[in-house]
């Protein structure tokens, strides 16, 4: 599929990231679901997935609210949407929606989730605003951002890897993006007439032996080629950073320090 027939992003929407969307919902789907259950959602509610990609939470939330209940998943990614709609779920409906050029259905929902899709957007703000019509008054809003992406380091120290990171954020940020947005989320949702909830700092540091390394690794795996095939780094770079990843892999005592997310639980007034 050109990228003319389909609205990519900048990590792409081809077949390995859509397999590595799937990697990372597993290592985050239990902060994802203990997200959910401290915020209520629950059987026969209507819950909008923002973002939803290829569907992984889409299907985990339509297994919460059941036959009675609604998913409504707003992805600009005809192929990723094509992904969930495979699924099946009668209660799941999709949305073909680039939410920086598009409005919101009119849902009156009872709850709603992104997880690093304001970071990629180019008006966050206006989407604030948005997510808010769409919810019902006392609505909650479940969001997991970055905060500090640069804190994503490893030990040993590695200049490549140091290298990746800046380059990572510089394509974003050329993309329209900010990655770590959730600085600001907090500050504009309270101007929203949100009522801010909760904030809760994720961060891991973690070893290449953990399954939540499998995460940062997938991302690595597909992030260089993808910059690579962009053109934001050359073969020879490209080579130099899988190969120090390759080398911190098989370092004993090995530890990396994961970019630090912000949940945010806010409600709807």
């Amino acid at each position: 599929m050109s990228a003319t027939a389909e609205r990519d992003y900048v990590l792409g929407t081809h077949d390995d990231e859509i397999e590595r969307l799937g990697l990372q919902h597993q290592v985050w789907r239990p902060r994802a679901l203990d997200a959910w259950r401290r915020a209520g959602f629950t059987v026969d509610q209507t819950l909008l997935d923002l973002g939803c990609g290829p569907g992984y939470a889409s299907a985990d939330m339509a297994e919460i609210v059941g036959a009675s209940g609604r998913v409504v998943a707003v992805d600009r990614s005809r192929r990723f949407l094509d992904v969930v709609e495979s699924r099946r779920f009668p209660q799941i409906e999709t949305h073909e929606i680039d939410v920086d050029e598009d409005e919101l259905p009119s849902i009156d929902a009872d709850g709603a989730w992104a997880r690093w899709i304001f970071a990629f957007v180019k008006r966050p703000r206006d989407l604030v605003a948005q997510v808010r019509r769409a919810l019902k008054p006392g609505g909650i809003l479940i969001l997991h951002e970055y905060i500090d992406y640069g804190a994503w380091q490893v030990s040993p120290r590695s200049p490549a890897h140091s290298e990746f990171v800046d380059v990572v954020m510089r394509s974003w940020r050329e993309s329209g993006g900010e990655p770590d947005v959730g600085l600001d989320l907090p500050r504009w949702l309270a101007e929203s007439g949100f009522e801010i909830r909760s904030l809760l700092p994720i961060v891991d540091v973690i070893r290449p032996s953990d399954f939540a390394w499998q995460w940062p690794r997938s991302f690595h795996d597909v992030g260089v080629e993808r910059l690579r095939n962009l053109g934001r780094l050359s073969e020879a770079q490209a080579a130099t950073i899988r190969q120090a990843f390759a080398d911190l892999e098989s370092t004993p005592n090995a530890l990396m320090v994961t970019p630090v997310v912000l949940e945010i639980i806010a409600i709807r007034r």
